[in-house]
């Protein structure tokens, strides 16, 4: 099967490309500068793109075609009116080519695999939230709403279309786990804010393999929430950071002082979703690392 992926550079997406590339798939990352990939893994190829249009890459698609839609600007850093602007039309903008790549093949790929967040459910507090919840009125949860409504149609072009709602991913090769590993390397870790909002995180393994995962499943239709079946409070999941590294988890990082850092953003950081992969499980999908402890070892021993 060729799999094209966009975002395909991006944490997930290369890792996603290494793993389907080894697998023995065509793959095809999408990117705006081709050139400056570096090497890629066998198996994997780049394509140039714009990221607003099907150009130069409509061709690829075919009737034994995946698309994984994984592109968007980084949610990271404070958020000033032209970031929040270009993190929500990255992702509309890009979502719309996916969609006229589809409409003008001649035969339609197998399926899409629509990028989202579990911030689609806004702050939820303690309620345990599967993929029947509604969205939130925030402005994350409004942008996964138009990151997701971007390819809908898709579905009524006659393509299997998943949708992956994605926790807190942790990596050792980039993303939230070294920043968040780095305070208590230093000695000063600790929850963030009062620690009492849920983190629903998943190992990037089971990342990688959950969309691999529904990929392959062609009964695999609509929402899921990709995070690990037992999300922790941010105070809990803090300790169990502590306990990987051998250090203390005393040190809570105030709230005020995260908002004086991050402006709106911390928001996002003092709030969340207590997510669990209802419907992943449901379809069989097996966790290799269910619980948060051994997860953190796996990555940080």
């Amino acid at each position: 099967m060729r799999v094209v992926i966009t975002g395909g550079t991006g944490l997930i997406g290369s890792a996603l490309a290494r793993e389907l590339g080894g697998a023995g798939h065509d793959v095809v990352v999408l990117t705006r500068d081709a050139a400056r990939t570096g090497p890629l893994p066998p198996g994997v190829r780049a394509v140039q793109w714009d990221s607003r249009t099907p150009a130069g890459w409509a061709g690829l698609l075919d009737g034994d075609t995946a698309i994984v839609h994984l592109a968007g600007e980084s949610v990271a850093g404070r958020w000033t009116a032209s970031h929040k602007r270009r993190i929500r039309e990255s992702r509309v903008e890009s979502g719309r080519a996916v969609l006229a790549a589809i409409r003008q093949a001649a035969e339609k790929p197998r399926a899409l695999l629509q990028g989202s967040a579990v911030g689609y459910y806004g702050d939820c507090g303690g309620e345990v939230v599967t993929e029947s919840h509604p969205p939130g009125d925030d402005f994350l949860a409004s942008v996964c709403v138009d990151w997701e409504g971007a390819t809908a149609e898709a579905e009524s072009l006659g393509v299997r279309r998943a949708v992956l709602r994605t926790g807190v991913v942790l990596s050792d090769e980039g993303g939230a786990l070294p920043r968040m590993a780095l305070p208590f390397r230093l000695m000063a870790g600790g929850p963030l804010g009062n620690g009492r909002q849920w983190l629903p995180w998943i190992h990037m393994a089971d990342e990688v393999g959950a969309i691999r995962f529904l990929l392959e499943h062609d009964d695999a239709r609509g929402p899921f929430n990709l995070t690990a079946p037992r999300p922790l409070t941010n105070r809990d999941f803090s300790r169990a950071l502590g306990k990987a590294l051998h250090r203390p988890s005393l040190a809570p990082a105030p709230a005020f002082a995260l908002r004086l850092l991050l402006g709106e953003m911390a928001d996002a950081v003092l709030s969340g979703q207590r997510a669990v992969p209802h419907r992943l499980l449901e379809h069989g999908y097996i966790f290799r690392f269910p619980e948060a402890l051994a997860a953190l070892r796996d990555l940080l021993d």
